[in-house]
């Protein structure tokens, strides 16, 4: 597993590797995002499945390090950052990581786009009880 997430990292472009992106490349990636240009999913870009990574339970705390490193570097590679609370449990940083891969999906080639999981709607938050925003929403409410 930990060698076909290594194979979904994103070879670098030729502008990439020289440094030559424009301004005018970054404008045309944040156009393409805002505009919802987004008709594949990770796993299209990466040809990672979801069904292809097991179930938490059957891995080892250190296998699902591993695993979640790994996940955390190809998305890098992909120009995407991941922002989870620190005290958010390892098996629900799994499930979340995993479950990107069928989220929708536009690559960027300038910037970066970073998953927090987190709407600012608590009561639907993915991150269940470790949402950031939940202490101020039940102070709100």
């Amino acid at each position: 597993m930990l060698s076909d997430i290594r194979a979904a990292c994103r070879a670098e472009s030729q502008k990439e590797k020289s440094g030559q992106e424009s301004l005018e490349d970054h404008f045309k990636d944040i156009d393409r995002w805002v505009s919802g240009d987004a008709k594949q999913t990770l796993s299209y870009f990466t040809g990672l499945e979801k069904d292809a990574f097991p179930p938490y339970n059957q891995l080892s705390d250190d296998e699902v390090k591993k695993v979640c490193d790994a996940f955390t570097a190809m998305l890098n590679s992909w120009n995407v950052g991941l922002d989870v609370p620190d005290e958010l449990p390892l098996d629900r940083q799994y499930e979340l990581m995993v479950g990107l891969l069928d989220h929708e999906f536009t690559p960027f080639h300038t910037g970066m786009f970073i998953f927090d999981f987190c709407t600012g709607y608590a009561p639907g938050c993915e991150l269940e009880e470790y949402c950031p925003c939940l202490e101020i929403w039940e102070e709100d409410f």
